[in-house]
């Protein structure tokens, strides 16, 4: 452990060489589709220049993004040997900013498409673009009425080139809700509109266990990549990714009746050891799970509130814990993405999106530690 390490209140070491073994699990069950990777979200909180870095050297070469911003920065990362989409498509204006770094706008109403038209245009070459259908989640997407227009009148796409057409599935960690074969069957109709050279993609993380008739040409796992479950209620095919840990700040000994935290709702029922945390809600940790850190395989359960920079547990019943400035971990084989987020009542991605960046980051590869300077900020 580093120095700087050392001096944090709380570090995330994330496992690039788990990740890259999750995309090949997903490319193998994807055959013969491409499997990209959604690193949208700053790779889900994880890092998106180290992720998607150290995907591309694996084979990798399609990225989703969410923003355009995200896209810049991911250019800087991995140069322009990969396609880059960007999922919510082009801001008014911003259309020169995409053909400079070479990243391929989704296409979400008929109004953005006209503008991206207009620009190819002007500049007088084909622009690349992807084609974001709604099939039955009515959150982005052309509408089959916009689908219509464009069957009836092949012009608007003139100076365009139609990368991929996609949609999203709703309901694919529910493989026997009946939206999904909906979904399917609404983008096959829809598809045929268009020409057959462009590839299409459906499946998300949990899609891709849905099988073959929703693979299309290309998949799009993301939550899955980062260690969540795609199929809930199964065993969880994927490797874990993430190991949370947290400094120990003070041990203190209290009798029984002691009351603790924010609105005393724990009350030591005997004579507890205490230990205080070096992390809280602003670090990402909800604060509605309050579940249990774990030293050793040992479980220490929390007592009382999460606080903004602190949590508070019961280490009454560890004897092997070293003391004060010792780590004890929070997300672990013991305990996961997946069982923080159902403690909390919520899903996994959430809980690694919010990782704040106050930790201490350390990314491992092949067994070995390197440090990433700019994602390295102590408490």
């Amino acid at each position: 452990m580093s120095a700087q390490t050392m001096r944090a209140g709380a570090f995330l070491t994330i496992n690039l060489e788990a990740i890259v073994s999750n995309w090949r699990l997903l490319s193998k069950l994807a055959k013969p589709a491409e499997c990209a990777a959604v690193v949208k979200a700053d790779a889900y909180g994880l890092g998106a220049p180290e992720v998607a870095a150290a995907l591309q050297e694996a084979g990798c070469k399609t990225f989703f993004v969410a923003h355009l911003d995200e896209g810049l920065v991911l250019r800087k990362a991995i140069g322009f040997r990969s396609r880059v989409f960007v999922l919510n498509g082009t801001p008014p204006g911003a259309e020169a900013e995409f053909l400079r770094s070479v990243l391929i706008p989704v296409v979400n109403t008929a109004g953005e498409l006209a503008a991206w038209r207009s620009h190819a245009c002007e500049a007088g070459r084909s622009m690349p673009v992807a084609l974001h259908l709604d099939t039955g989640m009515a959150r982005l997407g052309l509408s089959s009425g916009d689908v219509a227009m464009l069957a009836g009148d092949p012009s608007l796409l003139e100076g365009l080139s139609v990368e991929l057409i996609m949609s999203h599935l709703a309901c694919a960690d529910e493989p026997a809700h009946r939206a999904n074969q909906q979904q399917r069957r609404e983008f096959a109709k829809l598809r045929s509109v268009f020409a057959k050279k462009a590839r299409s993609s459906l499946a998300n993380s949990s899609g891709i266990f849905l099988g073959q008739g929703f693979h299309g040409d290309l998949v799009r796992p993301g939550a899955a990549l980062y260690g969540i479950n795609p199929v809930p209620g199964a065993p969880n095919p994927m490797r874990q990714v993430v190991r949370l840990s947290a400094r120990v700040l003070q041990l203190r000994d209290v009798p029984t009746g002691t009351r603790v935290g924010y609105g005393h709702t724990f009350c030591a029922d005997r004579r507890m050891r205490l230990a205080t945390l070096s992390i809280g809600y602003a670090d990402g940790w909800p604060r509605t799970a309050t579940t249990s850190v774990f030293f050793g395989g040992t479980r220490l359960p929390f007592a009382g509130r999460v606080s903004m920079d602190s949590i508070v547990v019961d280490a009454t019943d560890c004897a092997d814990l070293p003391g004060e400035g010792s780590f004890v971990d929070l997300l672990c084989p013991e305990q996961t993405v997946d069982d923080v987020a159902s403690d909390a009542g919520t899903i996994g991605y959430e809980i690694l999106t919010r990782l704040g960046q106050r930790f201490s980051r350390e990314y491992q590869t092949h067994s070995m530690l390197r440090r990433s300077p700019t994602r390295s900020n102590s408490t």
